[in-house]
């Protein structure tokens, strides 16, 4: 059997660690939350300064979460990429374009260019190819369709925000978080008014 001494010692510790937990949790949703902020940020700026001249371009920065797995060993399944709009690609480039291929029309694509042509129209054109693909893509890929070249790369953050897409994922990451929060704060305001008056009765003894 444990005693007193021993139940305590294990509940600070228990109390610390769980403290030191929540801290980090909620620190790191506050940077994710400023880096999303940020982002947002350059991206309606782009966006309304591109309105504004009547040129479109693709956002300056855009996030995806890869389904497939053509571009194993380099970018897995479920690896989250975050891509910025670029002017100078290049061979070798990991890129996001928006397909105009019949079987995947309007789907967005990740995969590295491997050369370039001229088109019909004496248009640049690129060609792709995903890594664990063993043919390039079927059709070349134009400028205009290309979204940006991928610049990070945050691997499994898709389990991440499959989670969070389901109800009960909510529930355990911010509802669940808070309460024990407000549950901690809470006992530790009983213990503290519960001090105080330990205090007073003392001092009151005292006094007599």
């Amino acid at each position: 059997m444990a005693t007193n001494k021993e139940k305590k010692g294990l509940l600070a510790n228990f109390k610390w660690w769980a403290n030191f937990v929540m801290t980090i949790i909620m620190n790191s949703i506050i940077v994710i939350l400023l880096l999303i902020g940020v982002l947002f940020l350059a991206y309606y700026i782009d966006v309304t300064k591109n309105a504004t001249t009547g040129n479109w371009k693709p956002p300056l920065y855009g996030a995806y979460v890869i389904v497939s797995t053509s571009m194993e060993p380099v970018i897995h399944v479920n690896d989250a990429i975050l891509i910025k709009r670029d002017d100078d690609l290049k061979i070798g480039d990991v890129c996001t374009y928006l397909s105009k291929d019949p079987r995947w029309l309007g789907i967005m694509i990740t995969h590295r260019i491997i050369g370039t042509d001229v088109n019909e129209n004496g248009e640049k054109v690129y060609i792709f190819k995903g890594d664990a693909n063993e043919t390039p893509d079927t059709l070349p890929v134009s400028e205009s369709q290309i979204y940006g070249k991928v610049i990070m790369k945050i691997p499994k953050i898709g389990y991440i925000q499959y989670f969070l897409s389901q109800a009960y994922g909510w529930i355990v990451a911010i509802v669940v978080p808070c309460v024990g929060i407000i549950t901690y704060d809470i006992i530790k305001l009983f213990r503290t008014s519960r001090l105080a008056r330990k205090k007073k009765k003392m001092k009151r003894g005292k006094k007599r």
